[in-house]
């Protein structure tokens, strides 16, 4: 009986044990706290994103022959020697009796502009102008070609003129070389020995100048064969490149262009150029035949670039001496290039400071590399383009 007690006394105890144990287990896993398991994912390198294409170099300038630079007023390649050498502007008539010029061919930029009587006169431009005997035939000044020369800090070379050239042409700042007294008797830059008569020409149609004479009277006056930084801006014309050449295709108001008459602001000039679809450029006739070179086999004057100039004027006095605004924001005129044509404005603000010509949207024009004719008219003209009135 005591044995059995004992029995069931132990039996119990471990029932209660048993009991309590499991309590506690389950409280114990009530608060664990289960472990969080982070998806595995695989880390890639993000591929770089194709950047933008390099830009190709723009290919280097390379001159033709080493120390050659280009040339401000033409864009050509010339000597480097030449780079800040001052260029020469020379005063030149049209009349008939007059022609053939001798070595206009040679001028980098040709300026045309009526002057009293109907008939107009030349001013040839020439950034090289050393090694030539005769140049000319030279003749008077009128005031407004002065200010297209003292844009290139040119050394301006006339015979003489009208009173109305005093003001301007007397400043210190205007080296001028002249062959005779002017106006009303200034007698500034008067180098007689720069030009000679010429025995093939009558008066006074044949006076001339050289080399020889021009550096002459330079020496002897004291002025500078190299750019003066006060007066000279390079930045004058803007070029095309000439692989990228400014055909004017991308002008939807560019009009054919073969055929520019100015016959109507030039009437007895006549002046009058001829597109060449072979070499592309304008050749230059006047009173009905081609405007010649006397000193270069007659070889006909051609242009890369022609630009017609609207510029108003007025005339000032019984002799019909006229005057044109040079200094001007508000009047147009055209440009021909490669056979076409478009519509341009011009301006000029200062007396030094260059003529600028700029498309109907603003933007300045680039001429190709050439020469370029500078045709000045009067603002009630029109010329004519292929058959048509332009104005």
């Amino acid at each position: 009986m005591k044995r059995l007690q004992v029995l069931f006394l132990v039996a119990l105890s471990s029932s209660l044990l048993l009991f309590g144990c499991g309590k506690k287990d389950e409280e114990v896993s009530e608060t664990l706290v289960q472990p969080i398991v982070e998806p595995i994912t695989e880390t890639t390198t993000p591929e770089e994103e194709p950047g933008e294409p390099e830009e190709p170099e723009e290919e280097a300038d390379v001159p033709p022959q080493e120390g050659m630079v280009r040339s401000p007023l033409t864009n050509e390649w010339i000597d480097g020697a030449l780079e800040d050498v001052r260029p020469i502007a020379v005063m030149s008539p049209n009349d008939s009796g007059a022609l053939p010029h001798y070595n206009f061919s040679k001028a980098d930029i040709l300026y045309e502009c009526p002057v009293e009587g109907g008939i107009t006169r030349s001013m040839a431009v020439f950034k090289d102008w050393q090694n030539l005997d005769r140049i000319g035939n030279v003749r008077s000044s009128r005031d407004y070609f002065i200010y297209w020369a003292l844009e290139w800090d040119s050394i301006y070379v006339h015979f003489g003129g009208p009173f109305y050239i005093d003001d301007l042409i007397e400043q210190e700042s205007t080296n001028n070389i002249t062959g005779c007294s002017y106006g009303a008797g200034g007698r500034s830059g008067l180098n007689e020995n720069a030009f000679y008569r010429a025995t093939d020409r009558s008066a006074p149609q044949n006076a001339y100048t050289s080399t020889e004479g021009i550096n002459s009277a330079i020496d002897k006056l004291g002025y500078s064969k190299t750019y003066r930084d006060s007066y000279y801006e390079p930045d004058h014309f803007k070029f095309a490149s000439e692989k990228e050449p400014n055909t004017l295709e991308s002008y939807s108001d560019a009009v054919s262009a073969k055929e520019i008459d100015l016959s109507k602001p030039y009437p007895i000039t006549k002046t009058a150029f001829t597109y060449n679809e072979e070499d592309g450029l304008y050749y230059r006739s006047m009173y009905g035949k081609a405007d010649v070179d006397a000193a270069n086999g007659n070889q006909q004057l051609a242009f890369k670039n022609v630009l017609v100039q609207f510029a108003y004027h007025e005339v000032r006095d019984a002799k019909g001496y006229l005057a044109f605004q040079v200094h001007d924001t508000t009047r147009g005129g055209y440009f021909f290039t490669n056979g076409k044509a478009i519509h341009v404005n011009w301006e000029k603000s200062t007396d030094y400071s260059p003529t600028k010509f700029y498309d109907d949207d603003g933007n300045e024009i680039q001429l190709n590399t050439g020469k370029t004719m500078i045709c000045v008219v009067k603002d009630t003209d029109t010329i004519k383009v292929d058959g048509n009135d332009l104005k």
